[in-house]
């Protein structure tokens, strides 16, 4: 995180000298050039030490003070004395102040008791800012698999951790993006910096921008204090922009100049600051087909995607499904303190057919259903969804029906549906399975698919469009690079 310093000393000379030894890349030292006005200030705008002559304390000071801590980040409050005496010193301290120094010291001295103090207001900002870490830290081995096509995935992957390049996910919702980029961060030269993801498409436009770099005060009606953005408080980190193509283009325009230019400028600020970032980006659909559709700028989208990655989603690596099962139980039946050790093969099956729409995470929803609602140390078919549950037939312990061999086991859910809405699934579903499985067989070759399917290219293409289809996805899986 970047931190700032506001120096308001009256010696000239003692405040540039104090500017030039504090100042590093992790550190903003801010001097305000205009005294009306202020203690209003600096009581407004964000600060994490505050440098101040004793001369220019405003009164009554215990009053101010108050004022000032009563923000939930106030800043640490450092007066730098004229006089050495003992009992002005313990005076101020009993009023607030969180230290006082001598002006007379050498500056290397006020130095490193500033320094002794911004290292304190490090671990606390830390504390107040942000959310616990989750009890399980992603990791790279979380996306280790026996799917073909994941195996690809991840020999690209730890490429990318010792790197600051940009990186672009692709996947499907639920897929696990976030979990990646943590991943990602976590293993690399950034570790001991901050992960903040932020969903550029959970937020209304008005706000998304001050989100990511922040404001001044009375930059916008209701901007009452100053805020640090989200780049500001990632310094030294990674930010993780989730749902980027739903940032507008307008704000694309800033954001690309911050990655090209590393330095952020808030809102009704006329000051920019340089900010060390890493950015990961990611999208639920293929980004460039944004920048076809003119929604999305194609240089930010080049800045964005010097390296692009797309995660598999679950259903095209069933394979996965067991032991990704095996490692949920584990995890979550530890953290709900249930005495659930396993799955009984019937569960695995019906959970090995579904097609998982949610992926990873509507997986590890169900796992957390099922374990709670286990009455066994096995989780049960009966433990299951309806809808996951309902793909096999006979329940534990019931025989086959005489005619079960001859019957189309249908999802128990379809019987509440129109036999419209039935048949539209059930051939909607036919179509896409076909072609994966043509696009697998010829290695995402689109002309040898169009010929064995008996279309023209172009309507291959559109069916792709339709189910989400990437032709660069088999070409990987298919070990075909051309």
């Amino acid at each position: 995180m970047l931190i700032r310093i506001t120096l308001v000393v009256q010696n000239s000379v003692v405040r540039k000298q104090l500017r030039q030894v504090l100042a590093r890349p992790d550190i903003l030292v801010q001097v305000p050039r205009v005294r009306k006005n202020m203690w209003e200030r600096i009581v407004h705008d964000p600060a994490d030490a505050l440098i101040i002559s004793r001369s220019l304390l405003p009164n009554p000071l215990k009053e101010k003070m108050d004022e000032l801590q009563d923000r939930p980040d106030s800043p640490a409050v450092v007066v730098l004395s004229d006089s050495p005496c003992p009992a002005i010193h313990a005076q101020l301290m009993a009023e607030g102040v969180d230290a006082v120094l001598f002006e007379g010291l050498a500056v290397e001295q006020v130095r490193d008791a500033i320094e002794a103090m911004l290292e304190k207001r490090r671990r606390l900002t830390q504390k107040s800012f942000f959310a616990p870490q989750p009890l399980a830290e992603p990791r790279l081995a979380d996306f280790v698999s026996k799917s073909s096509s994941m195996a690809v995935f991840m020999n690209v992957v730890p490429r990318l951790v010792r790197s600051d390049t940009a990186l672009l996910i692709e996947g499907e919702t639920g897929v696990g993006k976030e979990r990646l980029a943590c991943a990602i961060h976590a293993e690399g030269p950034r570790s001991k910096g901050r992960f903040i993801a932020l969903n550029c498409g959970a937020l209304p436009e008005h706000l998304l921008e001050s989100e990511l770099f922040g404001h001044v005060q009375g930059a916008f009606t209701g901007a009452t204090a100053a805020r640090r953005g989200w780049f500001e408080i990632a310094h030294g980190g990674t930010l993780f922009l989730d749902e980027v193509g739903e940032i507008p283009v307008h704000l694309q325009v800033k954001l690309l100049r911050v990655l090209q230019e590393h330095e952020i400028q808030p809102i009704g600020s006329e000051k920019s600051f340089s900010v060390d970032v890493r950015v990961i980006a990611a999208s639920n659909r293929p980004l460039e087909d944004e920048v076809e559709a003119g929604r999305f700028r194609r240089d930010l989208y080049h800045r964005l995607s010097v390296v692009t990655v797309t995660i598999p989603p679950l259903r095209r690596r069933p394979e996965d499904v067991p032991t990704l099962v095996e490692r949920h139980i584990a995890y979550l039946a530890r953290q709900m303190a249930r005495r659930v050790t396993g799955i009984d093969p019937q569960a695995m099956q019906a959970l090995c057919r579904y097609p998982w729409p949610g992926n990873v995470r509507e997986l590890n929803n169900v796992i957390e259903r099922a374990i709670l609602l286990c009455d066994n140390t096995e989780i049960a078919l009966d433990d299951l969804p309806e809808s996951i549950g309902g793909t096999i037939a006979a329940s534990p312990g019931a025989g086959p029906a005489p005619d079960a061999a001859h019957r189309l086991r249908i999802p128990e859910h379809w019987l509440a549906r129109p036999l419209g809405e039935v048949r539209e699934k059930f051939f909607s579903d036919l179509e896409r399975q076909y072609l994966e499985g043509l696009l697998i067989a010829t290695g995402g070759r689109i002309g040898e698919t169009a010929k064995r399917a008996g279309l023209r290219e172009h309507s291959i293409y559109e069916k792709m469009k339709k189910f989400g289809l990437r032709k660069e996805d088999y070409r990987a899986s298919h070990g075909d690079k051309a």
